[in-house]
């Protein structure tokens, strides 16, 4: 009897389209893509999700401000949003958005569920579009959105609101206890210091006439829009089936207990206390756990638009290369903390890292055992000559894994930089392409068989973050991928096919992208 797969459901959090995606939303989505790979590894049935946010208001009014249909402008910007899983090899399972009809009758769905925590009554706020949220008068920093560095508007005029505070001490409890576990701990404290302030009941709805008539229908009620964000969060179960109770809403929501968000700190409230209020209210399960991470900075700066520091991941992966790319933003930025972009750290990694690190060593190995190794018979080399390298990459090995675990991207490669480092000061202490004898020709041939071993584990930690690169070391090595953890030794028959260099060095001269 075949053992069922353990189901593992992972998203982003869905894009406004109201202008293209910068290298802020790459980093997002090449954090899942790492997570969704390496537990496709482990063996697991993952369900990877990602989408466009295309109710907003910020959508109308950057389509009045540019003169077009606002249909016209989601239409355009998602088909750009979509586009990042090609140029940045995302493995996505779907791509939701919210303008879609399976999308609009789920949250319309959802809204009915919750009927009995929703009620109406007539409110004056301060409203920021950028946050597409009311905010309170304490929560500005010297008048201005904290987020966005904007003055909020005064809004008058009668809303639906859900009775958030009615969950309050359910919130906290599910917080303190991880039932929700949200990394890292200091945003689970400040989520726990905002719950211990009191919830207020919020307005889920806006008239349709503030919202030009663009948005979802409130159920019964064509006089109202649905919130976006009560729209937007439940696209999380609409793309799984929520509308029509499918199976694979079963099995990758509610009977799942491996539910994972990956977002980004700006929005962090509304998924660790809104979502899993709205969720309580439709009696629905609840995510596990929400990843937190920060923002790409231009010169300490956040990356926007409106500051015009964005750097253009489809110019930026023209330029240098997917897995160039990919291997930046997940080795330079810490996981869950802000880091700096420049092209002078881009290009340094690249040097250092990818074109004398990796790259070398695999040319190197691949040269020697072209030059050494002639009708080489592998049964004679199916253990490690030299125990010492065993015993290194398998502590790589379960550090990589422990790494991954918990989603510290950054300490996962430099696991493997150090595997390469162990291997190059071994090519200097052995120095295998010197051979005076049939002796010392055996021991070298030995020794190449270690460093082709170590290529190939190398190649598998490599494959969630840079599964080009990878590929192209299989294939260099004349060897089927490696599925999972577990391998024999002698099951590796390599056929040496080398090719061009994996991360040619770049030249000072190599022409640039200008922020």
């Amino acid at each position: 009897m075949t053992k069922q797969k353990k189901k593992f459901f992972i998203s982003t959090a869905i894009d406004y389209v109201n202008s293209s995606p910068h290298v802020g939303h790459a980093l997002e989505k090449i954090q899942a893509d790492v997570v969704a790979r390496y537990y496709r590894f482990l063996g697991e049935d993952v369900f990877f999700l990602t989408g466009t946010d295309e109710n907003s208001l910020k959508n109308v009014r950057a389509a009045e401000k540019e003169g077009v249909s606002v249909k016209k402008l989601v239409d355009r910007n998602s088909k750009k949003f979509y586009e990042l899983k090609k140029i940045l090899n995302l493995s996505l399972d779907d791509f939701i958005r919210t303008t879609e009809e399976r999308h609009i009758k789920g949250a319309q769905k959802l809204w009915l569920a919750c009927q009995k925590d929703i009620y109406k009554k007539k409110y004056k706020g301060l409203y920021c579009v950028g946050c597409e949220a009311f905010l309170k008068e304490n929560e500005l920093v010297d008048g201005l959105c904290p987020e966005h560095k904007t003055k909020p508007e005064l809004i008058e005029e009668e809303n639906y609101f859900f009775k958030l505070s009615k969950y309050q001490k359910e919130l906290k409890k599910i917080i303190e206890n991880d039932e929700v576990r949200i990394i890292p701990q200091a945003r689970k404290n400040e989520i726990l210091s905002f719950i211990k302030q009191g919830l207020e009941d919020i307005c889920i709805s806006r008239a349709a006439e503030r919202a030009h008539n663009w948005g979802i229908d409130v159920p019964g009620d064509p006089s109202q829009k649905i919130w976006v964000w009560f729209d937007a969060l439940s696209n999380y179960i609409t793309a799984l089936g929520y509308t029509e109770n499918a199976e694979k809403f079963q099995e990758f929501w509610q009977e799942n207990e491996q539910k994972l968000h990956i977002i980004g700190k700006g929005v962090l409230r509304f998924h660790a206390i809104y979502w899993p209020a709205f969720l309580l209210s439709a009696n629905l399960t609840l995510p596990k756990t929400i990843f937190v991470h920060g923002y790409i900075t231009s010169a300490g700066q956040k990356m926007s638009k409106s500051l015009g520091n964005v750097v253009d991941p489809f110019e930026l992966v023209e330029k240098y290369g997917t897995d160039t790319v990919r291997y930046f933003l997940l080795r330079e930025i810490p996981p869950t903390e802000d880091g700096d972009f420049t092209y002078e750290k881009f290009e340094g990694r690249y040097n250092s890292d990818l074109a004398s690190g990796l790259g070398n060593l695999v040319a190197r190995v691949l040269t020697m055992a072209e030059k050494q190794i002639f009708n080489f018979q592998f049964s004679i080399f199916n253990k490690f000559s030299n125990p010492n390298f065993q015993t290194f990459i398998n502590k790589s090995k379960k550090k990589w894994q422990t790494s991954l675990d918990n989603f510290k991207f950054n300490e996962a490669l430099a696991v493997i930089w150090q595997l390469i480092g162990f291997c190059d000061q071994y090519i200097e202490k052995e120095r295998p392409w010197e051979s005076k004898n049939q002796k010392s020709k055996i021991k070298n041939q030995k020794v190449i068989y270690n460093l082709l071993v170590a290529l190939a584990n190398i190649a598998q930690m490599l494959q969630p973050f840079l599964p080009e690169t990878s590929e192209k070391i299989f294939k260099q090595l004349g060897i089927e991928k490696m599925k999972d953890v577990r391998y024999k030794m002698e099951d590796l028959k390599f056929k040496i096919k080398k090719q061009k260099p994996l991360f040619p060095r770049l030249s000072g001269d190599c022409p640039r992208a200008e922020i």
